[in-house]
């Protein structure tokens, strides 16, 4: 009689934890597609995103320019070189207000 008893406790508390296990497995699925969903979403956004920013930044001619005027390539590279220059001026500021805030932990 003991060893009936001691039997069906412990199948009965293994239905009971297969049953446990089961609903959390099938909540955890439920949710993971639940994420699945949203993320394919997100996804659809970002590839529509991707285009409207490509359509806005349009084209560029990046081909050869061995015949092109050496006029309109020297004003294209003094662009880029201001641009450039600026960008220097902008980053050197930062770097010397970064050196300030250090110096005062320092001092």
């Amino acid at each position: 009689m003991l060893w009936f008893t001691v039997w069906t406790v412990l199948v009965l508390a293994t239905l009971g934890g297969t049953f446990l296990l089961g609903r959390r497995l099938w909540r955890s699925a439920l949710a993971l597609g639940r994420e699945l969903s949203r993320a394919a979403d997100v996804a659809a956004q970002l590839a529509d995103r991707v285009d409207e920013l490509q359509a806005a930044a349009g084209t560029r001619e990046t081909g050869p320019t061995l015949f092109a005027d050496r006029d309109l390539l020297r004003a294209r590279l003094a662009e880029v070189r201001a641009g450039a220059a600026g960008r220097k001026v902008e980053r050197e500021e930062r770097r010397a207000a970064t050196r300030l805030r250090w110096r005062a932990y320092w001092t």
